[in-house]
């Protein structure tokens, strides 16, 4: 796995403390877009998905819940690529990356997902597959190799904001994550205090705002107690997306978890 600049996060804290045994799951304030379908996509050389790779693991104390499925998985944000420093290392799945090939590295998404990436400024797509962890660094969504940086003409300013869709798996026969989505219960983490009276005081008003299954999360890092205030709770990742999107106006730094 790739260990680039490491990031210092209610699936939306000012901080992702690890372990509350909880997906953390980027979004993007809702656009109106809704899950669609993945396409069929040959596996393209892609092998079987280690399981080691679907692991929770942990980055700069923040943790991370890879998904079981990308069916239907989308998000807006910010790209980079990565090149020459990595090439002919290991990847997250044991592969050898190859700058030149046509792949990318996310953090939850399962090894061998299709994602098509649009540039949102000049229109143009590459299809990738993600064989890789990352991007750790700051609040981009995906790391594309060089040569997907190439086809949406990103090598020279190095990032760009980009619309990522999946549209496959190797391997996979069918959708599965949009309906998993849309049956789950979400919260959006809002704060995470080192002092309870201060959670407890933050949560009445979410309560009373409206989001009547708020709650407070006690949680234990590194010897030290964190309580983290999570508004809620939402049924389905549509309706959680669109709570977020009215919460992040105020707590700029949440995010979605799925519970």
């Amino acid at each position: 796995m790739r260990h680039t600049a490491l990031l210092a996060c209610v699936v939306l804290a000012a901080l992702l403390l690890s372990g509350c045994g909880k997906r953390h799951i980027p979004t993007a304030p809702d656009t109106g877009a809704r899950p669609q379908a993945p396409a069929q996509v040959p596996p393209g050389g892609a092998g079987p998905v280690p399981k080691g790779t679907f692991k929770p693991y942990t980055i700069a104390g923040r943790t991370y819940y890879p998904l079981s499925s990308a069916d239907g998985y989308q998000e807006t944000g910010l790209a980079s690529w990565y090149g020459p420093t990595f090439h002919g290392k290991k990847t997250a799945n044991g592969e050898t990356y190859d700058m030149h090939a046509m792949t990318a590295a996310h953090k939850i998404l399962p090894m061998n997902t299709y994602v098509r990436i649009t540039r949102l400024d000049n229109g143009r797509e590459v299809t990738l597959r993600v064989n890789d962890r990352g991007p750790f660094v700051g609040d981009r969504i995906v790391d594309l190799s060089r040569a997907g940086a190439e086809q949406l003409d990103m090598l020279g300013p190095g990032t760009a904001r980009v619309r990522l869709e999946v549209v496959g798996v190797a391997g996979q026969q069918g959708p599965t994550l949009a309906q998993a989505l849309e049956a789950e219960t979400f919260y959006v983490q809002v704060g995470s205090f080192r002092v309870q009276e201060n959670a407890e005081r933050l949560v009445r008003q979410l309560r009373a705002a409206g989001y009547r299954q708020s709650r407070v999360q006690q949680a234990e890092i590194s010897g030290a107690t964190y309580w983290r205030v999570q508004a809620g709770a939402f049924q389905g990742m549509a309706r959680a997306t669109r709570a977020h999107a009215e919460l992040a106006g105020r707590f700029a730094s949440s995010f979605l978890i799925a519970d």
